[in-house]
């Protein structure tokens, strides 16, 4: 039976059942930062069994995708280890309990219309205080008391606080080619081998568990089931692991004719079948479902896999991305179930092939040195691989350390984990203290490390406030006071200006005070350790104290100009997902009054088609005068209204939603205009790759826009003024001019072509018999190489059996050209030995081919000696 039809089965029966069928989830947990990955049939429904939502069917069958990673190493070793699998589930949220859960599951396996087990082969493990559950499958359903086995703790899911009860474990017997008791003393249902098989598993949650250790019935009781379709698969296509199952086969045959071997010929090259078909079926899911590779969280986990995929690569043989390949097989398998691993294809195989690109680059060079490292190693009788050594693999060739740890343990070596970790510590705090050092402002140490006194952000709403100054310090010390021409970090206790996070820029204005004169420029704003805003202070005039009343103003204008630019990154980032796909997401910004910088994940260039598309949307936003409504709320509410987080943020429990009509909606703790129309204008001035995976957006809005336009169209205008046309006519202006330089190159190849066939001709008159061996050493005029070889084909032609040399000095440079017929060759002349001789007179080096060679030289003034030396030289290779 296939495992597409075992899929179908399975949702078939349990629609019968009155179930409702869930589509699979996103490998991406929803709204559930407890988890990396979705790693089982229930997680993404956990708000219904934990009473957050209520489900309009409380009957719940699905088949979902999932992903662990905690066993990575057994990933081909085992018969059962992957680190994507399908898991088969049913879910009760307060409906029926363990008799219809127990009796359905019998029907299931043992009906013929459904999987057809042999019943005889079926055996169950219980808890020992379960005793409804050993009833039932006894006297219900007659299962034969040594067919139940009572078990301890094993069989009681719990996995602390919260909801949790007994479960009942189904087996499958393989047969006595598996295993017999009287030779494995863990051969039994529930024991570690090979010959039970454990095919689903049923969760009773019934009690509750307490904060103070103690167990309470729960009011509603739910049934979680699990069961692995590869599993199933092994055993009603009767092979010997799930790899042998028609959803790896596909995968593993496709791999085996890329690297011309065979399956089940050689131990080894099984393992790395094996895990390539595991690891690139999970890489493509993971793509399809919007995770990029990256140095970071869900995407390291890919990146990883990926590249540990490209290694056991080499063990086959394999010396190129292939990976890319084999996106197709797995689409092919899966696609009947999961439509986005077809529909998402082009989008995933550009993915992985710029990933295994980017690491191919390196591998090489970093397994030779990996190699050496094993080898000094085992030289110098050690066991382990230097935590140093590790971390140099890492940083310089980006190896993750448990690709080392794979490679080490193949030579029989360890690796020095606490040493790595240790130099991966080393290196974050230079880089903290490099950007502590390049900061203007230090407010994480010194008197606001332990500064608690509250100040009140205000600047939302007010841009000009009266504030009380709380604290003065002056060069890293409390003062009480700062006098005209000192600079200090001030704190008020409420006050306007923006303080730098989110990537915008803080705002900068002035404190005043009329009554004693005081004039001070705020010119930078940082938050310190707790939270108070802290203001880089100028004194240009009167004194500055501790508990005196100021005006604290923002420049208006800068503000005005930054909120424009900071609701248009909102804008923008919208308008990315929409054209080029919802994989897009922020990967930090700029924010400032003259331009913004919006940095995005995305691979691949974008087109002039889709940049213009882009910034179509965003200004069409504008136009439409939309509200810009800025809310707080709950978490949890802000997520139930879509609204989009940045991946690695922290959030309060209080959040602000920054909403544009129905367009745009984020948590953002910036400033913003009231309406899309106060933005008047948005411009994309450039986009451009930044890393691998990363594009950025350079852009102007707003009266920036304005300026930016006047600027592109007075170019324009100093251009057709330059090319004598009307503006309009520039672009037919230019490629005029195209098509004449076109024509001139043609004309000018056509006249060098002749030059070169004249001087050939007087040339000739240069030649000197040496040895009996005509030869031809001269000095000639000639623009660079590609002339001077064009001159000496001409000389072949005319001189058959010769030795051609010939040099043109460039600046201070020099070229040197040897032709040597093919007749001299036999006789024992080399082109690629006269001009290493030649050259080395010049300071210079090069070589070739017995008949034809080229080099260059730096000293220009030696060309005369060297072409000197030609006929002593040929005279010598014809004596040897």
């Amino acid at each position: 039976m296939k495992a597409s039809e075992i899929r179908t089965k399975w949702l078939k029966f349990f629609e019968s059942k009155g179930h409702h069928i869930e589509p699979s989830a996103s490998l991406v947990p929803h709204n559930d930062p407890s988890l990396l990955w979705i790693n089982a049939g229930m997680a993404p429904l956990k708000p219904y069994f934990d009473g957050r939502e209520k489900p309009e069917n409380p009957r719940i069958a699905n088949s979902q995708k999932c992903i662990r990673t905690n066993d990575i190493e057994n990933v081909g070793r085992t018969r059962r280890h992957q680190t994507f699998f399908e898991m088969l589930g049913n879910f009760s949220i307060g409906d029926y309990f363990k008799e219809e859960t127990i009796t359905w599951a019998w029907e299931f396996l043992t009906d013929k219309k459904w999987i057809g087990f042999d019943p005889n082969r079926l055996y169950v493990t219980v808890y020992n205080e379960d005793e409804e559950a050993y009833k039932l499958w006894n006297e219900k359903i007659g299962l034969s008391p040594e067919h139940i086995i009572k078990t301890g703790d094993d069989n009681f899911w719990d996995i602390g606080e919260g909801p949790c009860g007994p479960c009942t474990e189904i087996f499958y017997d393989r047969g006595v080619k598996y295993g017999d008791l009287e030779t494995d003393p863990e051969c039994y249902p529930s024991g570690e081998n090979e010959r039970y098989l454990e095919v689903w598993n049923l969760v009773f949650s019934q009690f509750n568990h307490n904060k103070d250790g103690s167990y309470t019935s729960l009011p509603n009781k739910n049934i979680d089931t699990g069961a692995g379709l590869e599993r199933f698969a092994s055993i009603l296509q009767d092979v010997d692991s799930n790899f042998d199952t028609d959803l790896f086969q596909p995968i593993i045959q496709a791999t085996c004719q890329i690297a011309g071997v065979k399956y089940n010929e050689n131990p080894e090259y099984d393992v790395a079948l094996k895990v390539i078909a595991d690891h690139v079926r999970t890489v493509t899911f993971a793509v399809g479902d919007g995770v990029l590779p990256s140095n970071e969280g869900r995407g390291y986990v890919i990146r990883r896999l990926l590249r540990r995929a490209v290694r056991y690569g080499k063990v086959l043989g394999i010396d190129r991305p292939f990976l890319v390949d084999l996106v197709k097989t797995v689409g092919d398998v899966m696609g009947v179930y999961y439509n986005e691993v077809l529909e998402k294809r082009e989008f995933i195989e550009k993915v992985i092939k710029s990933e295994e690109e980017r690491f191919h680059e390196t591998l090489v060079e970093g397994l030779a040195i990996l190699a050496d490292m094993a080898s000094a190693a085992k030289a110098e009788a050690r066991s382990q691989i230097t935590g140093a050594e590790a971390f140099k693999l890492y940083d310089t060739y980006g190896f993750p350390f448990d690709l080392t740890e794979d490679y080490a343990a193949e030579h029989g070596l360890t690796v020095d984990r606490d040493g790595f970790d240790q130099a991966m510590q080393e290196q974050r705090d230079r880089a903290r203290a490099a950007r502590q050092d390049s900061g203007s402002m230090k407010v994480q140490g010194g008197p606001l490390a332990d500064y608690t006194t509250k100040s009140e952000f205000v600047g939302y709403n007010e841009l000009v406030t009266d504030a009380k100054v709380l604290a003065i310090i002056v060069e890293d010390q409390t003062a009480e006071e700062a006098q005209a021409g000192m600079t200090c970090q001030v704190v008020l206790d409420r006050t306007p200006f923006y303080a730098e996070s989110g990537g915008q820029v803080s705002d900068f204005g002035l404190l005043s005070d009329v009554d004693s004169d005081l004039k001070a420029r705020v010119e930078d704003v940082m938050k310190a350790p707790h939270g108070q805003h802290v203001h880089l202070v100028q004194v240009d005039g009167g004194t500055l104290r501790v508990g005196m009343t100021v005006q604290a103003s923002v420049a208006r204008y800068a503000r005005e100009d930054i909120i424009k630019n900071h609701t248009a990154t909102h804008l923008l980032h919208k308008a990315l997902k929409q054209v080029l796909g919802e994989h897009v997401n922020q990967a930090g910004s700029l924010v400032e009054a003259e331009r913004m910088r919006f940095d995005f994940s995305h691979l691949g260039g974008i087109s002039q088609e889709e940049l213009q598309d882009i910034e179509r949307r965003v200004n069409e936003q504008i136009w439409m005068g939309t509200d810009v409504v800025i809310q707080s709320k709950s978490i949890d509410e802000a997520k139930a209204m879509g609204a989009m987080a940045l991946f690695g943020e922290k959030y309060g429990d209080v959040v602000r939603v920054v909403q544009v009509g129905d367009y745009s909606i984020e948590l953002c703790g910036g400033c913003h205009v009231g309406n899309t129309s106060e933005i008047g204008l948005f411009k994309i001035v450039s986009e451009s790759g930044i890393g691998s995976g990363t594009r950025r957006i350079e852009a102007v809005s707003g009266r920036h826009a304005y300026q930016y336009m006047e600027e592109q169209l007075e170019l324009l205008k100093q251009a057709a003024g330059l090319l004598k046309c009307n503006v309009t006519d520039v672009p037919k202006r230019i490629d005029g001019m195209f098509i004449r330089e076109k024509e001139l190159s043609r004309e000018n190849e056509s006249l060098k072509a002749k030059l070169s066939s004249i001087e050939a001709g007087q040339l000739t008159d240069q030649v000197r018999t040496v040895a009996g061996i005509q030869v031809l050493a001269a000095k000639v005029n000639a623009g660079g190489m590609d002339a001077l070889r064009t001159t000496a084909d001409e000389l072949k032609a005319k001189l058959p059996e010769a030795v051609i040399v010939l040099g043109a000095a460039n600046e201070d440079k020099v070229n040197f050209v040897v032709a040597v017929s093919p007749v001299l060759v036999k006789q024992g002349l080399h082109a690629g030995k006269l001009i290493k001789e030649l050259a080395a007179v010049c300071g210079g080096g090069g070589g070739g081919r017995p008949d034809m060679a080229q080099a260059g030289g730096k000293d220009a003034d030696k060309l005369d000696e060297a072409l000197g030396l030609v006929e002593q030289l040929v005279s010598n290779q014809a004596g040897a």
